[in-house]
């Protein structure tokens, strides 16, 4: 069988056991099929390191170049991993300087699968979270308030015009922060979360907190009602679907009440607190696709679940790990399968598709990891990682062998 020729795409490795089965996916799901065309950025923290984080910006903007990227988990470092990898500094989250570079919306929907049952029992369609990825804390300025003293929010406008309001008037040490965003990334945000609705014929919910945060919650709710309104609410009504906004507690009862089958947009850390809750809730955090689409139309395909850490100390030790490596797959195959439509490369498209059909048919037929195992309503085969692989590789060659 000839491999399947395709343009490039950017590859930003990852950490600890992601990275492990980041380079055995290549190697045994990819590679035998593909001519896997890749500018490859190692975003390992050694190398950020090493680096001087320079590689995280670098990749972000191949991803603009390329328009196509796909991205391993990466550390986020604190103070432990500062000792721990011996770093020059406590650089930032990648994701963050990625997003803030591409200034996208993230989606992040579950995989469902026959078998896994929500832990939510109403739930019976996926939740899509849209997530909106520039500003807020992840751009934050912070500081360590020493002593005594008046915090103030000072603004000064390109007239030279100030603005002053006291935070607080502090009596002892403290901490402070300021965080921003801007109207147009918030435009960008909302036209994002409609388009998508639209593309999937699902209802759209906004929530924020705008009766405690009247100025910065507020703008997000006001922009999205005046799209809405202006452009898009004609076209939700011609498909029959809706759109509301909520409180994030009144959304957060909604949801837990829910059949599921629509999508939920958040702020920033909204958006990746209430991702983790319903992967979670859904199985499993590595049964979860995420994808960050910018304004301009670019991609970039990540596992929406951190390094897997406590795997990798095993795995270092020589023992056998059951990582659950489905996220990263669909990671994968969400790039090459953007790739090919992009190109109008129709056999990089089918393999893409074959390559997620071949890992629900392995879990569906009972082989699985062993967090998937626990949840499975069947006789369920709890195996290795490197197992699960070599069942998804079989499965790979015969659906392809029919193409």
């Amino acid at each position: 069988m000839d491999k399947i020729k395709m343009n490039p795409i950017a590859e930003l490795d990852g950490d600890e056991m992601t990275r492990v089965l980041w380079q055995m996916i290549k190697d045994e799901l990819i590679e035998p099929f593909v001519e896997l065309n890749t500018e490859y950025y190692d975003l390992g923290l050694p190398n950020r390191d090493a680096t001087g984080d320079v590689v995280t910006t670098e990749a972000a903007n191949a991803i603009k170049r390329l328009k196509v990227g796909v991205k391993c988990a990466t550390i986020t470092p604190n103070a432990q991993r500062v000792e721990e990898y011996s770093l020059h500094s406590m650089w930032p989250s990648p994701n963050g300087t990625i997003r803030a570079v591409l200034d996208g919306t993230v989606f992040r929907r579950p995989i469902p699968a026959a078998g896994i049952r929500p832990f939510v029992r109403t739930w019976k369609k996926p939740i899509t979270i849209a997530r909106h990825s520039y500003g807020d804390i992840y751009k934050a300025t912070e500081y360590r308030v020493p002593g005594a003293g008046k915090a103030e929010l000072l603004f000064t406008g390109s007239d030279g015009e100030c603005s002053r309001q006291t935070i607080f008037d502090f009596t002892g040490p403290g901490v402070l922060q300021g965080s921003y965003n801007k109207d147009d990334s918030i435009y960008n945000f909302a036209r994002s979360c409609f388009e998508y609705a639209l593309s999937v014929g699902e209802d759209l919910w906004f929530s924020a907190k705008d009766t405690i945060s009247k100025k910065y919650d507020h703008r997000f709710k006001d922009i999205f009602q005046e799209l809405f309104d202006e452009h898009y609410r004609p076209l939700f009504e011609a498909k029959g679907l809706s759109y509301f906004y909520t409180l994030n507690d009144d959304a957060v009862a909604r949801v837990v009440r829910s059949e599921g089958g629509f999508v939920w947009a958040l702020k920033n850390y909204d958006g990746d607190l209430m991702s983790d809750m319903v992967a979670s809730a859904f199985g499993s955090l590595a049964m979860m696709t995420s994808v960050l689409m910018s304004p301009d139309g670019c991609f970039e395909y990540e596992a929406s679940h951190g390094t897997v850490t406590r795997h990798y100390y095993r795995y270092l030790r020589g023992e056998t790990t059951s990582t659950n490596p489905v996220a990263t797959i669909f990671a994968w195959s969400g790039a090459l399968g953007k790739r090919g439509e992009l190109d109008g490369n129709a056999p990089l498209v089918s393999f893409a598709g074959c390559l997620e059909e071949a890992v629900l048919d392995v879990i569906e037929g009972g082989t699985m990891t062993g967090d998937l195992a626990a949840l499975y309503e069947g006789e369920a085969k709890s195996v290795s990682s490197a197992e699960f692989m070599a069942a998804v590789y079989e499965k790979l060659t015969e659906l392809m062998s029919k193409n």
